[in-house]
């Protein structure tokens, strides 16, 4: 009687042959597990009494050359993928997380007084700082120190960059809303505000200049008002 040869491919990987029903509960329990499992604890979870480490043997050799793989650590069995993937298990992933209720009060302070130092910061929010409140602002690169202030100490002073405006769609600072424009939009209680103190450095002297030419108009038009009555008379 001849025997034919039987050819086997070398890139079928084959599944796990045929398990039993306990060694399927063995498999499952496992792998549902949050935690490797010694034998004892396999042992107490199926539904009759085996030999647990050599199932676990047993399914540990089928998994081999698979991408998960049945370890034993320390007498505890877990499922871990496989160490040749390690690449790309470690890929990198951005994950957005949101920002603190410090952090943003804190970054509202210095957008719209800035350059302001951290003990204003700390004055007008009323609270000490919290841990890294500031480093945060500055690791997103939406806030930088912007020289020192000229009162004893030279304190650091804080002010915002251009990566902020770019996060937020401004072109400029002048473009934040303003004091009359967040209180009609009742995010805050303008009536209780100084504005000589509220605003961005550039913003403020933008709106400073406003005014200046608003009084020196107002001065020409008294002094043309007296003249002419003068004349009249």
């Amino acid at each position: 009687m001849i025997k034919k040869k039987i050819k086997k491919k070398d890139n079928v990987i084959n599944f796990p042959t045929k398990l039993s029903p306990i060694e399927k509960e063995i498999e499952g329990i496992v792998f549902a597990a949050v935690e490797p499992l010694d034998i004892e604890t396999i042992q107490s979870k199926i539904s009759k009494k085996s030999d647990v480490e050599k199932i676990l043997l047993k399914l540990q050799s089928e998994y081999s050359h698979r991408g998960i793989n049945l370890v034993c650590i320390s007498k505890k069995w877990s499922f871990r993928t496989s160490p040749n993937l390690a690449g790309l298990m470690t890929q990198e992933k951005t994950v957005e997380k949101k920002l603190s209720k410090a952090a943003i009060e804190t970054l509202a302070i210095i957008v719209y007084h800035q350059p302001v130092t951290r003990a204003e910061i700390e004055e007008i929010r009323g609270v000490v700082f919290g841990t890294n409140t500031l480093e945060i602002l500055m690791e997103l690169n939406w806030v930088k120190p912007g020289g020192r202030k000229n009162v004893p100490g030279k304190p650091i002073q804080y002010i915002t960059t251009d990566d902020f405006l770019s996060h937020f769609n401004l072109q400029k600072l002048s473009d934040l809303p303003t004091v009359d424009e967040l209180g009609a939009a009742g995010l805050i209680d303008s009536t209780n505000i100084d504005n000589a103190i509220f605003g961005t450095g550039k913003f403020y002297k933008e709106k400073q200049d406003d005014k200046k030419e608003d009084i020196y108009s107002n001065i020409d038009e008294m002094l043309s008002g007296t003249l002419n009555t003068d004349e009249k008379k």
